[in-house]
């Protein structure tokens, strides 16, 4: 057998292999989007509370955790969308709040169309230069668990300005997050497109809210 014709076949078995797990991710990250919307918005017209830190937490990781678990069968399809309807649920109360506020109905179109922005602009990047942006992955990792871990202890100490400084570095790390995962996929390096939606997911979500309270802020509200 000609070892140019088997190498050629290989490179296009991994470019469609490749071009499935985009074309299954994207599909199926407007869809997690859109019924976290629905359930953002029933959360909303209900008027829901909050179920709480703790609650929270719980239900995440542990939605996570089973995503995982089951990424690489249908069930895990099923987990996608109940984490991601958790975390519209849990959206709600926290827009409810924003727009009992005097400017707050204006700081949510303009937290969601910097979200959309960052997004779809960061993809397209990453999209058309092919970038590999691999290397970004320790500093991701270690910089998200720092975030996370200053964001409860401005929550427990009560400390507005460190919440302040832990949103503009979540804004940083998803966009960062964002790079990371969009490369890692289209180079091969992300090959199940459930785990693909869940970070991109997670981290359209936490920009959405770190640009939110940013521009709560900043808007005095």
């Amino acid at each position: 057998m000609n070892p140019q014709v088997t190498t050629l076949s290989r490179s296009q078995s991994a470019a469609m292999s490749t071009n499935k797990v985009v074309r299954n991710t994207y599909m199926l990250l407007s869809m997690t989007l859109a019924f976290s919307a629905l359930t953002a918005g029933l959360s909303m017209a209900l008027n829901l509370p909050h179920p709480g830190m703790i609650i929270t937490l719980v239900g995440y990781f542990g939605l996570l955790f089973l995503t995982t678990k089951f990424r690489d069968s249908g069930l895990g399809i099923a987990f996608v969308f109940a984490l991601t309807g958790f975390m519209g649920y849990t959206l709600g109360p926290i827009l409810n709040a924003y727009l009992a506020l005097p400017n707050g109905s204006q700081v949510v179109m303009m937290a969601m169309g910097g979200t959309a922005a960052i997004f779809l602009g960061l993809s397209a990047y990453v999209m058309t230069t092919r970038k590999d942006f691999s290397f970004m992955g320790g500093f991701l990792m270690v910089g998200i668990l720092v975030a996370f871990l200053a964001g409860l202890g401005a929550i427990f100490f009560e400390m507005p300005g460190l919440s302040l400084a832990v949103s503009a570095m979540f804004v940083l790390l998803m966009s960062g997050l964002i790079l990371y995962e969009t490369s890692n996929i289209i180079h091969g390096g992300e090959t199940n497109y459930i785990m693909a939606t869940v970070t991109l997911f997670v981290s359209i979500f936490n920009l959405f809210t770190s640009l939110l309270h940013l521009l709560g802020f900043a808007s005095n509200d």
